[in-house]
């Protein structure tokens, strides 16, 4: 179990959060607090993973204690993970160093991605203490099986454009063609961590060296159109991963 620290002074958000955790089966709430203070104690005294650790906490700002966390050389400062109502602080949480950024409301299957990025990465950390080079991701040479419904196929990665899920059924699209597949979409981001495939919408995964334009659509969405001529909505949750990335 991955051991989590809440650091949020709205009691709904809180509960909220603890709750939609739990369900994944993969988290212990070891300890919740609205102040800083009392999550310095907790910090000392407890084993923790990882920091759900809100912005604005009245006075408080909690980007502070990231900093502070940020400059600890031993290297087992817990993870931190932004969960917050405010946009505008993602490009100074990466500079600490943040998994992730969660926006408010929360949804859960977007915290169920920052769950994945925890597993992988504490498994990551477990094969370099064990001096091997083993990875998470199940891609071998850069091919993909695949299982359809009437066959297994072998892909290269490189060649999907995208992956949807429509009416109920999961749509991988390629160079070459359009498949139903068995897979879950939540199922294939995990066997595609390490590759360029990247999740930016609820229902589409996309191969992000796959983007040639991207167009303002509106509350401050945009649209990512992808050089097979089609366009695939990004949503607010994951718009600063792809400014990141692009820099814009």
């Amino acid at each position: 179990m991955i051991k989590a620290l809440i650091i949020e002074d709205e009691p709904l958000a809180r509960d909220e959060l603890s709750y939609l955790l739990k369900r994944s089966n993969k988290m212990e709430i070891v300890g919740e607090c609205d102040c800083l203070e009392t999550a310095l104690e907790y910090i000392d005294n407890l084993e923790i993973d990882v920091i759900f650790l809100d912005i604005e906490l009245g006075e408080e700002n909690g980007m502070n204690l990231a900093e502070r966390l940020n400059l600890k050389e031993n290297g087992n400062a817990p993870e931190i993970v932004f969960a917050t109502a405010y946009d505008e602080y993602a490009l100074q949480a990466f500079n600490v160093n943040a998994l992730d950024y969660l926006l408010k409301p929360f949804e859960e299957e977007r915290i169920n991605q920052t769950i994945i990025k925890l597993v992988n990465k504490r498994e990551r950390k477990r094969n370099e203490g064990q001096g091997n080079k083993l990875t998470n991701s199940p891609i071998h040479k850069n091919k993909l099986a695949i299982s359809t419904n009437e066959k297994i196929k072998i892909i290269d990665v490189d060649s999907i454009v995208y992956i949807s899920v429509q009416n109920g059924k999961t749509l991988l699209v390629t160079d070459e063609e359009e498949m139903n597949v068995t897979f879950t979409l939540s199922q294939l981001e995990q066997k595609l961590i390490n590759s360029p495939i990247m999740r930016v919408h609820r229902s589409y995964l996309i191969n992000k060296e796959r983007i040639c334009e991207i167009e303002p659509w509106f509350n401050s969405t945009y649209l990512l159109c992808l050089n097979n001529g089609e366009k695939v909505p990004l949503s607010r949750n994951y718009t600063k991963e792809i400014k990141q990335l692009f820099g814009f």
